[in-house]
């Protein structure tokens, strides 16, 4: 992996949440603790529907006093949408800044250093008329910016991150088993803890009340994880995303994103934890996928 390199992420949307409210709005509609992100802090959180269930992910930062979720541009109205759904009376202000400011991601070995900041994941600091921070998930990934779009990538470059290949980065975040919105996790289907939320930060369990909590919390207390989202190498052709995952005559997950080596997978844990001692191989239409436990990651699994 070379030092430190930029790739523009042309997927991602900006939204500023402003307002008197903000801060006490988003408290109550996201898994994380949103009173923690400030200059030196940024945040991983995800909006669950009412019964639980995956709708968004985004990073929280603080841009000029203003809280600034990082988000699918893909999907960036529909976050807008829901999220006036909720504000009724309050005093909040939700304005697409995706004209202006852009998103770039930071991977190779020296990130941190580059950016003069500690390898502490949520580690922010002011960058080039915006802020840039170590990824709040896990640092190996890197970091992020989010900065003004006028010749971003002449900055960046002079900044000491060179332009990257997004390849190199798409297999890193596939080899560290990290999902990737919508692509990885079914909306209003995926659990948050199936998608490993818990250890990549991205719940608070100590905050108040939040949109969907009750079965977070229900799953987590009582272990009612049986299924994750884990690399899996890949021998053969790519499967195709929901492509059923097979020990021998055995559906025991699915495919999500992927590519030529590498790919994510929602599996059953009884199996992984069967194969992982057995040595066999699952299969998709023909192709052998070999699951890998991301170092990060606790796979509990209770029968």
């Amino acid at each position: 992996m070379s030092a430190s390199n930029h790739i523009i992420l042309h997927d991602r949307g900006l939204l500023k949440v402003s307002g008197d409210d903000a801060l006490n709005f988003l408290q109550g509609l996201v898994t994380n603790d949103v009173s923690k992100v400030n200059p030196e802090c940024a945040l991983y959180s995800a909006m669950l529907s009412p019964q639980g269930k995956y709708l968004y992910d985004f990073f929280i930062v603080q841009i000029n006093d203003e809280l600034v979720l990082d988000c699918e541009a893909g999907r960036l109205d529909d976050l807008k949408r829901k999220l006036n759904m909720y504000k009724l009376r309050s005093k909040v202000q939700i304005i697409d800044i995706n004209q202006h400011f852009m998103v770039s991601a930071f991977f190779g070995y020296s990130v941190a250093e580059t950016l003069q900041l500690n390898k502490i994941e949520g580690a922010v600091k002011p960058f080039l008329g915006g802020v840039a921070f170590i990824d709040p998930r896990i640092a190996s990934i890197g970091g992020r910016a989010i900065i003004p779009r006028d010749d971003a990538g002449e900055k960046l470059t002079k900044a000491g991150f060179p332009s990257g290949n997004p390849e190199e980065y798409e297999s890193l975040r596939l080899k560290l088993g990290l999902p990737d919105g919508s692509r990885d996790m079914q909306i209003d289907k995926a659990i948050l803890l199936e998608n490993g939320f818990q250890e990549l930060n991205g719940i608070d369990w100590e905050k108040g009340c939040y949109m969907g909590q009750e079965l977070t919390a229900r799953t987590y207390y009582r272990g009612l994880i049986k299924k994750r989202l884990m690399p899996v190498q890949i021998e053969g052709p790519l499967p195709e995303p929901g492509t059923a995952i097979m020990l021998g005559d055995k559906n025991v997950g699915e495919m999500r994103s992927g590519n030529a080596e590498w790919g994510l997978a929602l599996i059953r844990l009884e199996q992984f934890n069967y194969i992982s001692k057995s040595g066999e191989v699952f299969s998709a239409e023909g192709t052998t996928l070999r699951p890998v436990k991301p170092g990060w990651a606790e796979f509990k699994f209770k029968p």
